[in-house]
């Protein structure tokens, strides 16, 4: 691997580069703080399914993508006059160590858990006024809810034991059922919905199963039996459309085998 030496080359040689994009190319020129903001997120799912996919060539070749647009932002703000790459550098150094005074400083932790805990209590102390205003309010859903169960956890609310979570999950259900059978109101109906979703993402967080990760698996799963379902339809002569649900499922079954 590269030395230190190397890295810090490789660093600058970044920087010199988007100051020259953006003092000739057209088209860096233009770009604003509000511009590159869809771009970024496009970056970071970019990377995200590259880490999904396992492909270590791809997750280099995004997180490439993805510091480039740390230097436009910071380049961006030098040119404001409000921060500048080593301010933003310097921030997040700054924040690694106030945050973990159990390796810069005297404090002892047993366990990850309680380095969480401790993350929380510190960040309160930085002025945030509720353990859950760190949770971005675009994040996705999904990963919203359990990063918010995360951050409550942190805080001792939470099941005394993960196995409690069921009962949870079971009394969600019965009353989605209740609700989809006998109500007649959609938004309650939505509301069960989301109740429910809510529970099965605390039972993943309490097993220690990432709920996006999961959810996105059981997505390429199904997008590469059904892909086989279409197939192998077309290979018979036959669309979808003229098909029973019970030769589908017949050719499902064949795809589950793949």
């Amino acid at each position: 691997m590269h030395s230190t030496e190397e890295k810090l080359k490789a660093f600058e040689r970044l920087l010199e580069i988007m100051d020259e994009l953006r003092e000739k190319c057209p088209w860096d020129r233009e770009q604003t703080l509000e511009s590159l903001r869809n771009l970024t997120i496009e970056e970071t799912y970019e990377l995200a399914d590259a880490i999904m996919d396992q492909d270590l060539e791809e997750i280099r070749k995004e997180l490439g993508d993805l510091m480039l647009h740390i230097v436009f932002y910071s380049k961006i703000g030098s040119e404001k006059g409000v921060f500048d790459i080593a301010d933003v550098i310097d921030g997040i150094n700054k924040k690694l160590i106030f945050r973990h005074p159990h390796v810069f400083g005297e404090r002892k932790v047993k366990d990850s858990v309680e380095v969480i805990e401790n993350w929380e209590e510190l960040k309160m102390k930085e002025g945030n006024r509720s353990v859950l205003s760190g949770v971005p309010i675009s994040l996705p859903a999904m990963i919203k809810s359990h990063r918010i169960q995360d951050k409550a956890r942190a805080v001792g609310f939470d099941w005394d034991y993960r196995e409690q979570v069921w009962d949870k999950v079971i009394e969600e259900i019965n009353e989605v059922k209740d609700e989809l059978i006998n109500g007649n109101q959609k938004e309650k109906m939505e509301e069960e919905i989301g109740d429910l979703l809510f529970s099965i993402v605390n039972a993943a967080r309490l097993y220690d199963i990432e709920p996006e990760t999961a959810l996105e698996r059981t997505n390429r799963k199904f997008i590469k039996r059904f892909k086989y379902l279409e197939a192998r339809a077309a290979e018979m002569g036959r669309s979808l459309k003229e098909m029973n649900l019970d030769e589908m499922e017949s050719i499902w079954q064949e795809a589950k085998t793949i």
